[in-house]
C-alpha cells in the first residue's frame, strides 16, 4: 500500500511531496526504495518466520500469530522512515512530507501490533484506510482535484477488501470497520496536522 499511495502521490499531485522537481529516473529510484523498504523486507522477514517455526500460518488467522509479523514490520517501518527523515539529507530537506506520511504509516502499523495483542483489527483495511485517509486529507486541505479519480478508486477499493475480509470469515463486521476507521483516523490526521 504505500508503493501504491506514493506513486499515485507522485504523479497525480508531485507537488504535495514536493518531488516535481526530481527527474523521473529520481522519483522512480524513491518508489523503489520506498518498495524495497516497506514491502521487500517485511515480506523476507515474514517468510523467515514462517520457515524457521515461529510464524505457523503465512495468513496468521490467530491473533497469537500477528505479534511478531506485526511489531518486526513496525520497526522496519520506524527504520524506513528514520532514513527518510533524518539520514538522506537531500529528500528530508527538499520533501520532508515524504517522512510525514511514511510516519503516519508506522503509527498505524505500531496501533495494529498493540491493539493485535488484546483484539484481532483488520490489519488489510487499516492499509487501504490509511491510503484513503491521506489522499481525503489532501483533497479536502489543498483542494486536489487530481485526486478526484483516485479517490474514488481507493472508495471501491475499500470496499472490495473490506468484503473479501467478511466473505473469507477473517474478521468480523467489527473488526473491519474498526481497522477502517484506525487507518482513515490516523493518517488523515497527520495530513492535516503534518503537510
Amino acid at each position: 500500500m504505500p508503493t501504491y499511495l506514493f506513486g499515485m502521490l507522485m504523479y497525480a499531485t508531485p507537488n504535495r511531496l514536493n518531488v516535481d522537481t526530481y527527474s523521473v529516473k529520481a522519483q522512480a529510484s524513491i518508489l523503489l526504495l520506498l518498495f524495497i523498504g516497506t514491502f521487500m523486507v517485511p515480506s523476507l522477514v515474514i517468510y523467515y518466520l514462517y520457515r524457521t517455526g515461529r510464524l505457523q500460518d503465512m495468513a496468521m488467522p490467530e491473533r497469537t500469530d500477528r505479534k511478531w509479523p506485526l511489531f518486526l514490520t513496525g520497526l522496519i517501518y520506524t527504520g524506513v522512515t528514520y532514513l527518510f527523515a533524518f539520514r538522506m539529507n537531500l529528500l528530508s530537506d527538499t520533501s520532508p512530507q515524504l517522512a510525514v506520511v511514511l510516519a503516519a504509516i508506522t503509527l498505524s502499523i505500531l496501533l495494529v501490533a498493540f491493539i493485535s495483542l488484546y483484539w484481532k483489527i483488520s490489519a488489510h483495511t487499516v492499509g487501504v484506510g490509511g491510503v484513503l485517509g491521506v489522499v481525503l486529507a489532501l483533497m479536502t486541505k489543498y483542494g486536489d482535484t487530481d485526486l478526484f479519480l483516485p479517490l474514488v478508486g481507493l472508495l471501491a477499493i475499500s470496499g472490495l477488501v473490506a468484503t473479501a475480509r467478511l466473505q473469507l470469515n477473517a474478521h468480523t463486521l467489527e473488526q473491519v470497520l474498526a481497522g477502517w476507521g484506525l487507518g482513515v483516523f490516523v493518517s488523515s490526521l497527520t495530513v492535516f496536522g503534518l503537510l
